[in-house]
């Protein structure tokens, strides 16, 4: 088959560090055209990663360029504005999390996507994780074997840190001001102040709340929320407990993100490293404790020095080729958006 041809939406700082970098250096694809609102940026990067096709423009992209796919790394708050035009090119794309900065705009983006024919895939990179995948592909072993039991909750916590890593070394800038950008419109059943904390949360813990759910295995309800802001506790229709710790302590160095997978005679422990670290997989560590005499076993994989942001992109080709499906698509990356809602539901009473 011959390379997955990619056109880039937008080279910023993610744009480049978080995916051009990552999808440039693929075998399986090639990057051969970007948009991008910055003239000199647009031209530097362009040489600095081989991409002959460059644009003002999205609409101008397409129009001239041949692709089987679109990676638009753009402010989520404005994912209403851009991506949804961009659906009826009828061609899969990639963003970065959340959907979109509303349940309104997700769903109105959902309708969009679905009415052109088009995917979506969403970039919840910590899915992608070698580290992640083997977690989830043990628990799902675990509950089908029932060697240690019932699944009994999960819990992440996930404290501020430093989630660049040295990650942006080689950024490419360019002096060019920035100008003022359209938004899309704020949720309607919020006052600035509570959209404001909305917005924060599904900038910063987004994530999480789909971690949550893919470890789990299940959708799940929220059912407290702590006044302090520090955690929040979900529970799935069969009855199984999701935690998630936000911040209850802070760290300027390092990166510190912990899932805690709890089956009645057992667990998994699964560490992330930081979004943008380079060439580092998560760890996992499984103990076994069968009981009835039985030594307890604690066992952890050797996994490939693969990120998790170019695992993405490998994940992301292989889904335009048909090899296997997205790890996230935007119809689940919607209910995040509902779960985020409901937090602040329970956080605030708004």
């Amino acid at each position: 088959m011959e390379p997955v041809r990619i056109g880039f939406v937008g080279v910023g700082t993610m744009g480049q560090c978080a995916h051009l970098r990552n999808y440039a250096s693929l075998p399986k694809c090639r990057v051969v055209a970007l948009a991008e609102v910055r003239p000199e940026l647009a031209k530097r990067v362009a040489e600095r990663y081989g991409v002959p096709g460059v644009y003002s423009s999205a609409e101008e992209m397409l129009a001239a360029e041949r692709l089987d796919g679109i990676v638009a790394p753009q402010p989520f708050d404005r994912h209403g504005l851009l991506i949804e035009p961009l659906y009826r090119a009828g061609l899969p794309i990639l963003t970065e999390k959340p959907l979109a900065s509303s349940i309104e705009v997700g769903e109105r983006m959902l309708a969009a996507c679905r009415a052109a024919g088009s995917w979506h895939m969403v970039g919840y990179h910590k899915r992608s994780d070698p580290a992640t995948e083997y977690a989830r592909a043990e628990i799902d072993r675990l509950r089908q074997t029932g060697e240690l039991g019932r699944l009994q909750f999960v819990r992440i916590t996930m404290p501020a840190g430093d989630w660049i890593a040295g990650g942006f070394y080689d950024l490419v800038r360019s002096d060019e001001p920035m100008a003022p950008l359209e938004r899309d419109p704020t949720a309607g059943d919020l006052d600035a102040e509570n959209y404001r904390k909305y917005v924060s949360f599904v900038n910063y813990y987004i994530h999480q709340v789909n971690l949550l759910r893919h470890l789990l295995g299940e959708p799940y309800r929220m059912t407290f929320a702590d006044r302090a802001g520090f955690a929040l506790v979900a529970e799935t229709e069969s009855g199984r407990t999701g935690i998630l710790e936000m911040s209850p302590y802070r760290t300027t160095v390092e990166w510190e993100e912990r899932a805690l997978i709890a089956f009645e005679r057992g667990r998994i422990q699964l560490d992330l490293p930081a979004p943008v670290t380079l060439n580092r997989p998560g760890r996992v560590e499984v103990l076994a404790d069968p009981g009835g005499g039985a030594t307890p076993l604690v066992t952890s994989p050797q996994l490939p020095w693969v990120h998790a942001m170019r695992r993405q992109a490998e994940n992301f080709v292989a889904a335009i080729r048909g090899q296997r499906p997205p790890p996230c698509e935007a119809d689940e990356a919607l209910e995040d958006l509902k779960v985020a809602r409901d937090y602040i539901r329970l956080w605030t009473g708004a």
